[in-house]
């Protein structure tokens, strides 16, 4: 296929679309970091994975020609994406840790969890109020992910 099709297609994506191709992505995080992590140290293996995450996205940037001076980024930018980077490293570090020494099938629902905190914390710091539809779909999600994590005991 031309590099063409692909400009095309990426480009005509909509929030939906990137959306979708992100819970791809992040379903083949989980099975990829699961055989990864099986003989090294979960710590030593977010390193690894965050470096490559670091290259990728410079080689990205450069070559979509992206780059600007991070100088001239706000300090209330730099505060929060700062502290997402803090809480990026530390959720990986222990998603790494899960997957090591548990199922995929129980780590990453439980990781997605994370869907039911954003918004609850939406709420809470951001103040957008979901509507009934949506908070049902919030519990669906927080049902699931207790039926997939924990086994009946029996």
């Amino acid at each position: 296929m031309s590099s063409t099709f692909f400009t095309s297609f990426f480009s005509n994506l909509n929030w939906f679309g990137w959306a979708l191709l992100s819970a791809c992505f992040a379903a083949l995080t989980a099975i990829c970091a699961k055989v990864g992590v099986a003989q090294i140290n979960a710590d030593l293996a977010t390193l690894i994975r965050t470096a490559i995450i670091f290259l990728l996205l410079c080689l990205y940037v450069a070559a979509t020609r992206q780059w600007s001076n991070p100088l001239s980024i706000s300090g209330h930018s730099w505060l929060f994406l700062g502290l997402s980077g803090l809480a990026t490293g530390a959720s990986w570090l222990c998603y790494f840790r899960a997957l090591q020494l548990g199922n995929a099938a129980q780590v990453a629902p439980i990781d997605k969890f994370s869907l039911v905190l954003v918004v609850v914390f939406a709420v809470l710091f951001l103040g957008e109020r979901p509507s009934l539809r949506e908070w049902f779909g919030i519990g669906l999600i927080a049902s699931g992910v207790m039926v997939l994590a924990f086994k009946p005991q029996g």
